[in-house]
């Protein structure tokens, strides 16, 4: 691609709905045929490890290629010089989020992709971490995508900060983490609004930072967190229809969950462990978010009281969060 040909036809412009990355829409003239439709540029937050860009672009390409509806990377730099932080370039997907654009069917759409994502072959991502962390010269591989993994970054990061509240759940977790299992391809934050629709079909799912090769019950744990939990108010829908929302979303959650096992079965007592990994997961973020005086709606919100109590519901065990943190 020659610089001297590139131009903008559409200059970047800013797209909502990243938590934690800056997302911009724009399409470029005079470059080759995958880079001339609409793109994606995706910006990681300063304050992550760039290299998270590459596992992105790993990631997406290898569920693509497996026929998944996933974005594809064109382009991923973990080079903070240009932009500040790691960044991607990716196809945009046509369609929007799931709740805008087919409010009804929701649980079926949330349950069927689900279990399709559950289905692929969990190898061939690892293959791609390794191939891509070979060619970033050994800066990560499988190991990035493993439960330990996860379970032991949480660890460090509640031991290493302000958070001694959460020290006794962790503690719990890393006790009472379950042996064997199917492991799968998870996404970890698999909701509606990370699912794009278009002429009544799922044409994308989004936002893979999450990523772990784990038992399927990790990530419909994950799911049901998020829908059971996450407050009304932040619910992307006009206020006058929360008050039916909230009726609603415990029909939601329990039909996506039915119908999630007739497809596939679940086994209840992993379930509910992996509800309590994702609570403390949720935790740790929003209270180091809380901490570093984060204005996001979710980090100012009842949903990190909401974990704490579900957490402790679930296993027995109090949790609290950080001194000063409201």
């Amino acid at each position: 691609m020659s610089a001297a040909t590139l131009a903008y036809a559409e200059p970047p412009t800013a797209i909502s709905g990243g938590y934690d990355t800056r997302i911009f829409g724009l399409r470029l003239s005079g470059a080759p045929p995958a880079w001339s439709g609409p793109l994606v540029l995706r910006v990681l937050s300063p304050a992550h490890d760039p290299l998270r860009a590459l596992k992105e672009r790993a990631t997406q390409n290898a569920l693509a290629g497996l026929g998944y509806p996933v974005p594809r990377v064109l382009a991923a730099s973990a080079d903070r010089g240009p932009l500040g932080a790691g960044f991607l370039v990716m196809e945009r997907a046509a369609g929007r989020p799931l709740l805008e654009a087919r409010p009804w069917g929701v649980s079926a759409a949330l349950a069927d992709m689900h279990v399709r994502l559950h289905a692929l072959d969990a190898e061939t991502l690892r293959c791609a971490l390794d191939h891509e962390g070979g060619a970033a010269g050994g800066r990560f591989d499988r190991r990035a995508v493993a439960l330990e993994s996860h379970l032991a970054a949480l660890h460090r990061r509640i031991e290493h900060g302000p958070l001694s509240g959460l020290s006794s759940g962790m503690r719990w977790l890393l006790d009472h983490r379950p042996s064997g299992g199917d492991h799968v391809i998870c996404h970890g934050d698999f909701h509606p609004q990370n699912l794009l629709a278009a002429d009544g079909r799922i044409s994308a799912v989004l936002d893979w930072p999450n990523v772990l090769v784990a038992d399927a019950e990790c990530d419909v744990a994950a799911t049901l967190v998020i829908l059971r939990l996450t407050p009304i108010e932040l619910f992307p829908v006009p206020p006058v229809l929360r008050p039916l929302l909230a009726g609603l979303r415990s029909v939601m959650t329990a039909r996506y969950l039915a119908r999630y096992r007739r497809a596939r079965p679940l086994d209840s007592a992993r379930l509910s462990y992996y509800e309590a990994a994702s609570c403390m997961r949720g935790l740790v973020r929003a209270t180091e978010a809380r901490l570093a005086g984060s204005d996001n709606a979710l980090d100012t919100s009842s949903f990190a009281e909401r974990l704490a109590a579900r957490f402790t519901r679930v296993t027995g065990v109090a949790v609290a969060l950080p001194p000063g943190c409201r």
